[in-house]
């Protein structure tokens, strides 16, 4: 009888045991199933303080970003990342500033191309030939490595061209011709400008001339050392007051912050037969920084500034605390149906220090370019991992 009834005892601890195990599993895979329902998100900005952020998609799903700072001495540094969201230091990728080098200072805008399966990095930085001792004496130069990470070595030990000004933000188009072209920005330095701008500043008593800095494109040779006949004109600040564009490009001068107008940091590209350049404009310290873009049916223009800029500006006014929206770069998917917008601003909480945020962008079927941004706010990861 003892042992008849321990038996059962044991089946029955057994059969709780049991259920409790199969109510636990039950709950776990409800949990699981409710996770994989929700998609993983991420918020801006992220954990990367660079400015002028440029991303090179290196095959499927590996990216590799570059920018101005981020801790590196004289040069430049690199970050990885499998989903543009979360980034890993790869120290420092370019070191200038040698005894043999032609760059000595000011290392700006870093952007890295593969092609033949080389890497080749461009970017802006003050030149060591200055026999007039100018204040600004920007070039760019061109280095190679045969990793992403580097090190990357100067192609040659002189700047890519002399324009005879100073310049900086390069950035290089492919066309489907196979066609290089290379896009740059001359500074406002030693650069003063007629304009009802210029005029308006004069009368309110608050600057003698206004400098600007404009865009200007020429075809690169496809060894990337020398560039092909003489740079033409992109785009440039407006210089009638009544210009659509004049108000958001001419803020840096209206607020009474500086006496220059910028038209830098452009990225081309291509869609449906149509160029599209964007560009920023505005101090790049201060919170009126913003991004415009323009279109062209030829790599080389006219280009045509579009009605709905600015596309990527400060959301101050909405409430937000994002300011200083600039220098951006464009990531596509592998079939070019996804973009995104990857850029540096300033948050109430990064103060002065440029951070790097990711949003996504479109261009609508009317040819309509649109920057979803800027957000701080939790939204989904971006949906593609393949990339060119």
């Amino acid at each position: 009888m003892h042992y008849r009834h321990l038996k059962r005892n044991k089946r029955l601890v057994f059969g709780i045991v049991f259920l409790i195990i199969c109510i636990s599993c039950q709950k776990n895979q409800k949990a699981q199933d409710e996770q994989a329902t929700v998609p993983a998100t991420y918020s801006n900005p992220l954990d990367v303080a660079f400015g002028d952020p440029y991303v090179l998609a290196d095959g499927k799903g590996k990216y590799y970003m570059y920018g101005t700072g981020g801790g590196a001495k004289d040069g430049f540094a690199a970050y990885s990342s499998d989903d543009l969201v979360d980034w890993t230091p790869e120290g420092q990728v370019y070191a200038g500033n040698q005894p043999d080098s032609w760059s000595i200072a000011s290392f700006w805008a870093p952007e890295v191309y593969k092609m033949n399966g080389k890497y080749y990095m461009f970017f802006s930085a003050q030149w060591r030939d200055n026999p007039n001792n100018e204040l600004e004496n920007f070039k760019i130069g061109v280095a190679v490595a045969d990793k992403p990470t580097g090190p990357f070595v100067d192609l040659k030990n002189e700047p890519l061209f002399d324009p005879g000004y100073p310049v900086i933000d390069a950035n290089v188009f492919r066309d489907d011709d196979g066609k290089y072209y290379l896009y740059y920005s001359r500074v406002c330095y030693k650069h003063p400008v007629e304009s009802e701008v210029a005029d308006w500043s004069r009368e309110k008593g608050w600057y003698d001339e206004i400098e600007e800095s404009w865009v200007y494109g020429v075809e690169l040779s496809p060894d990337f050392t020398h560039i092909v006949g003489e740079p033409v004109l992109q785009l440039r600040p407006p210089v009638s007051m009544d210009n659509k564009q004049a108000e958001w490009e001419s803020r840096s001068v209206t607020s009474h912050e500086v006496n220059r107008r910028w038209t830098e940091g452009s990225v081309t590209f291509k869609r449906n037969g149509t160029y599209y350049m964007m560009y920023s404009a505005n101090h790049f310290g201060g919170e009126n920084y913003a991004v415009g873009y323009a279109t062209a049916k030829s790599p080389l223009g006219p280009y045509t500034k579009a009605d709905n800029n600015p596309v990527l500006e400060k959301n101050t006014a909405e409430g937000g605390d994002v300011t200083g929206t600039g220098h951006n770069n464009v990531v596509f998917s592998l079939d070019s149906s996804q973009m995104y917008c990857v850029y540096h601003g300033r948050t109430t909480k990064t103060g002065d220090e440029r951070v790097v945020f990711v949003d996504p962008m479109e261009i609508k079927e009317d040819g309509t370019l649109v920057v979803h941004g800027p957000t701080t706010s939790p939204q989904p990861l971006p949906a593609f991992v393949e990339s060119e």
